[in-house]
């Protein structure tokens, strides 16, 4: 009969040829050990099968490997990649993944101090925006767990986090739209709550002023980061006296909701209108013509973070992890060209929701 038994350490330790304690610290991605023997001990573990027992370590080591994921972001595409990005890197490392979303319009450390009290996680992920909502902040540090922040806004230094640069994604990005000669670029701002919204509003202002271009107040139009935004807002737009020619949208969700406004009003895209986003989800890929957008590394954010708080674990409280930056990509697809001269330009026609 085949032997059906559970691998254990042990027997990792065994076949490698070394003790109990020096594979629980190569498991464990303890330091001081050496490179080349930690490569053979996990390549052995995986050969062997060997899955850890979390209830066994947790009994021995005092430790539970889970991370919480805690989320009140509106955008489904977002949140999907956040998720992908951790739950890949909680395998890899023999840890757990919890997700817990939290309503914004919740009491939301009311919320929050059961489940600290009840789960004992050894990190907690917060994305925006509600890695700026200081009184969860300060829900946490009372509870002693250890978080990590994605694209905080606010108090940067509280806490280890994973950033990019919004606001040169967003200028690089309105650049691109007036290198194809667009002059009239309107802009839809995301979630007021969200720390991203103004550095991407930051982005395209720039770009704009260098190109000594006055942006008129109705060609900034705000958005929630949700497509329902972005439709509203793109048929304020389309509907002015004088219509941009390009509309960048400061996530996915919102420029295809500019598409859809598009395309109710008659219009095609691009060759009546450029329609450009941020994030690269998987619907920007998806919509025809496809998306030009910014690539956000969200899934890399995310695993990044359950590095970040991995290495803490395994350090104590005796230094903080450093903060991680990833960089982005402008992804230039079908959605954006050239505008077409004014006189061979097409009215819009009247809008109704």
């Amino acid at each position: 009969m085949a032997d059906t038994r559970q691998i254990t350490i042990k027997d990792v330790a065994q076949a490698a040829g070394v003790s109990f304690k020096t594979v629980s610290r190569v498991l464990n991605d303890e330091p001081n050990v050496r490179k080349e023997l930690r490569d053979r001990v996990k390549a052995i573990a995986a050969e062997l099968g060997y899955v850890p027992n979390v209830a066994a370590r947790d009994l021995a080591g005092g430790r539970s490997y889970l991370i919480g994921l805690m989320f009140d972001n509106p955008s489904e595409s977002y949140i999907s990649k956040i998720q992908t990005g951790a739950i890949t890197r909680c395998r890899t490392t023999g840890y757990y993944l919890i997700v817990e979303p939290l309503e914004p319009t919740d009491d939301v450390v009311a919320t929050l101090e059961p489940i600290l009290s009840r789960l004992r996680v050894e990190g907690l992920i917060l994305t925006p925006p509600i890695c700026d909502n200081l009184a969860v902040l300060d829900a946490i540090e009372r509870a002693g767990v250890r978080y990590v922040r994605i694209a905080p806004d606010r108090d940067a230094d509280r806490a280890p986090c994973v950033a990019m640069d919004d606001v040169h994604a967003a200028y690089e990005m309105t650049r691109h739209l007036l290198s194809l000669g667009h002059r009239d670029i309107a802009f839809i701002k995301g979630h007021p709550g969200h720390g991203a919204a103004p550095r991407r509003l930051e982005g395209y202002l720039r770009a704009m002023g260098e190109a000594g271009l006055v942006v008129p107040a109705e060609h900034i139009q705000p958005g929630q980061f949700s497509f329902q935004s972005g439709m509203v807002a793109g048929e304020a737009l389309l509907g002015l006296d004088h219509p941009p020619t390009a509309i960048f949208a400061s996530n996915d969700d919102m420029a295809l909701g500019v598409m859809w406004a598009a395309l109710h009003a008659g219009l095609s895209v691009p060759g009546d209108i450029s329609v450009a986003g941020f994030d690269d989800s998987q619907p920007s890929r998806m919509a025809w013509p496809q998306l030009t957008t910014v690539r956000q590394p969200i899934a890399e954010m995310s695993a990044a973070a359950v590095d970040i708080l991995i290495e803490g674990a395994n350090r104590g409280r005796a230094s903080q992890p450093a903060n991680r930056w990833l960089d982005y990509e402008l992804v230039v697809r079908g959605s954006t060209g050239a505008p077409r001269p004014v006189s061979a330009r097409v009215e819009p026609r009247m809008i109704s929701s």
